[in-house]
């Protein structure tokens, strides 16, 4: 307690260096936001030095400030300054602050009398607070303690009134700094920090036709700042894909170089580009992050993009054979022949640099609308898109087909312990209720080892890969389609 009332005494007595920024008026701070819920925040401070020690405390900075992570460069003359000692309060003014500075001691609390409706004042002694500091071994605090009336209570028993804040009340989070200058005057530096609470996520609005699957795209950015911290005309970066971080986190700054976007004739668009094995997305113009704000904006745009509607059958239930060991899976015959009926919507098209939109897109949610004959859009579904090269295939679930029906079953199977062999035969039913009828992709797993060959089958199939084959088929509108192979094992 002590420790922390000499703190607020000399933070009081210390100076609040103000940020100005270096070149053009009013440019705000670089930030560059990882998917991963953290930022490289760079900020230009115009400071009033004197030569030798100086002592600073600097504000304009988050709650989540990782103090570690702070470099301080001085933008003409990297030699003319050391930072000699730096400490970070960010203990900022709060009811859970002030309940722990009144440990032990008599506090009123306001009441309503539920019978009046009347607010009542009640004392109670503080014996524990349940507050965690700022930056302490533990992270979500306690239970608060009140003794009212002798009687112990874990839970306040109304909103405390606390007197009125003194002249070291903390109200922002500060870095303290003694400073050591070379000379005195006014000199520009960087400030760079990483901080955690701010984060970005892709989504992406599908809209397709009543009569085929192509679509329009428009893809969001949305930034979320929970950092406790705001920024005024930021200009953004966007990092896409996972950077390494130790645990717990350990912070480094990543000094990233500036990208300088072309200015189209049409309004300014995200930019792209690729760095390391990552790729940065630049926003055209700066932009206001207030604190807890969510802030969208528009990265891609694609009208008219071909793609194609797809129905997959893919009828085997894995999942029910958790724990089955190789040796099983080859010897038991019922391995592999619990099934299921659902067959799924899905939609195909390529991120390709021709049709659009082609470039890396981040991943994200993308929600699928389809326009109906009268010209409204309905929500048909929506599908996690996993990071996306250029002209890579995507295949968006989108739910499971209300008129289409699959039955799957077993119809043989023979193991010739002798030869190191087993021969297996199923029969794959697709009814289809429609009106017209539909192209249906018939998946099949060959799961029980990874030397096989296909015997026979009733339809060509594609080998997809080392254990999928595909088969490609149309079913009738109020009719079904069969699909039977034969395939064969050896170890």
């Amino acid at each position: 307690m002590q420790k922390t009332r000499r703190l607020a005494a000399v933070l009081a007595a210390l100076p609040l260096a103000g940020v100005t920024a270096a070149g053009a008026e009013g440019e705000g701070p670089q930030i560059t936001v990882y998917n991963q819920d953290f930022a490289l925040v760079r900020q230009v401070r115009r400071l009033h030095l004197k030569e030798g020690d100086n002592e600073l405390r600097i504000g304009g900075l988050t709650a989540l400030l990782e103090p570690d992570s702070v470099v301080l460069r001085d933008l003409q003359d990297t030699r003319g300054l050391r930072v000699l000692e730096q400490r970070y309060a960010g203990d900022t003014l709060s009811q859970g602050f002030l309940l722990r500075q009144h440990e032990g001691k008599v506090l009123s609390f306001q009441t309503v009398n539920p019978a009046t409706g009347r607010k009542e004042v009640v004392s109670g002694r503080v014996i524990r607070s349940g507050y965690a500091p700022q930056g302490s071994a533990a992270t979500g605090g306690t239970t608060p303690i009140i003794e009212v009336d002798g009687k112990l209570q874990f839970s306040l028993p109304g909103e405390p009134l606390f007197d009125g804040p003194g002249p070291d009340a903390l109200l922002q989070p500060l870095l303290l700094w003694n400073l050591w200058s070379d000379r005195a005057g006014e000199r520009d530096f960087e400030l760079s920090f990483i901080t955690g609470g701010l984060g970005w996520r892709a989504t992406y609005n599908a809209v397709t036709s009543e009569k085929s699957a192509r679509f329009d795209l428009v893809g969001w950015i949305s930034l979320i700042n929970n950092s406790g911290g705001e920024f005024k005309d930021a200009r953004v970066k966007l990092m896409a894909g996972e950077v390494n971080r130790t645990q717990p986190l350990q912070a480094r700054a990543l000094m990233l170089e500036s990208a300088v976007a072309e200015v189209p004739p049409r309004p300014p668009q995200v930019t792209e580009k690729a760095l390391d094995e990552y790729h940065l997305y630049t926003l055209p113009r700066p932009v206001t992050l207030l604190n807890g704000e969510n802030l969208q904006v528009e990265f891609c745009r694609g009208s008219d993009l071909p793609a194609e509607r797809l129905y997959v059958y893919d009828g085997s239930q894995m999942n029910v054979y958790t724990g089955w060991g190789p040796e099983m899976a080859r010897t038991r015959p019922d391995f592999g022949t619990e099934s299921n009926t659902r067959v799924a919507s899905m939609l195909e098209f390529t991120n390709g640099k021709a049709s659009g939109p082609g470039i890396p897109l981040p991943r994200g949610t993308m929600r699928v609308y389809r326009a109906d004959a009268d010209g409204t859009r309905e929500f048909i579904g929506e599908s996690a898109l996993g990071h996306t090269a250029a002209d890579e295939k995507v295949r968006l679930y989108l739910g499971n087909a209300f008129d289409l029906v699959g039955e799957r079953r077993q119809t043989n199977y023979r193991i010739d312990a002798t030869k190191q062999s087993a021969e297996e035969s199923f029969e794959i039913r697709v009814r289809n209720h429609k009106s017209e009828p539909v192209d249906v992709r018939v998946v099949e797993h060959l799961y029980r080892w990874s030397t096989w060959k296909i015997v026979d089958s009733s339809d060509p199939y594609e080998k997809t890969d080392a254990k999928t084959i595909e088969f490609r088929v149309k079913v009738p509108s109020g009719g079904e389609k069969l699909v039977a192979y034969h395939v064969r094992y050896s170890w």
